[in-house]
């Protein structure tokens, strides 16, 4: 199971359970679950406020647990709105090239999305050219079939940051999640989603990434981080 499907799923039964809208999420992954295991979603809400509700899921496969996501969800009633980063400036989605898949031949959660490249690389291949200057990759995503942007499709998205580990070394590798944090600000209707990821660093055999996600119109929708186990791919003999 792809990591991002898990803690988007979590959020969803965190969301349909409290009636409120996700603040922020965290995600600790711990084991995987291969097709054909049916994985059971557990939601606890230890904390119900007047305007926040805490709440936890376990997923598990049998009695194994798979992850566990903690979460804060509500709104409060005021009237600023403000955010101080901005989208970085990059082509439109059409002037940019379509991602290539890492797997044509599996019909996967990548063949249900769309990603084009607007800054950096994302490929398998290693660079010619070494590692990054910036560690920064920018995408664009959208969901084919015309599926709406919301908190879960937000947290499928946010995953990608461990594809820019590859850009960032300048080799073919990638990384394995050990945790995936999102935090929301307002989701507003957009087609595209523009993914600024930033690789801040690896070493000790972890990668560290972040990730800025904004709607076409640059209002930022929601920022997320994770570390990852650095994954150096076989046929990137060095």
């Amino acid at each position: 199971m792809f990591g991002g499907v898990g803690m988007a799923a979590a959020i969803g039964a965190m969301e349909g359970t409290c009636g409120r809208p996700v603040i922020w999420a965290t995600a600790q992954y711990l084991s995987y679950a291969r097709p054909p295991s049916v994985v059971d979603l557990d939601v606890w809400t230890p904390a119900e406020g007047k305007y926040v509700s805490q709440a936890r899921v376990i997923a598990h496969v049998g009695d194994k647990e798979i992850l566990t996501v903690n979460a804060a969800l509500g709104q409060r009633p005021g009237d600023l709105d403000h955010q101080w980063v901005t989208a970085p400036e990059v082509p439109s989605p059409g002037d940019c090239e379509e991602s290539e898949r890492w797997r044509d031949d599996v019909e996967d959660l990548h063949s249900q999305i769309e990603v084009r490249v607007a800054r950096g690389r994302h490929t398998r291949t290693a660079n010619p050219e070494g590692p990054s200057d910036d560690g920064r990759v920018v995408l664009w995503i959208r969901p084919r079939g015309g599926q709406a942007v919301d908190s879960t499709m937000l947290a499928i998205m946010a995953d990608h940051v461990p594809s820019g580990v590859g850009h960032a070394l300048g080799r073919n590798a990638g990384g394995n999640s050990l945790d995936n944090t999102i935090r929301f600000l307002t989701i507003v209707p957009t087609e595209w989603v523009l993914c600024d990821v930033t690789i801040s660093g690896v070493a000790n055999g972890v990668a560290h990434g972040a990730m800025r996600l904004f709607a076409e119109d640059g209002r930022l929708m929601a920022t997320a981080s994770q570390s990852m186990i650095l994954r150096l791919r076989e046929d990137d003999a060095r």
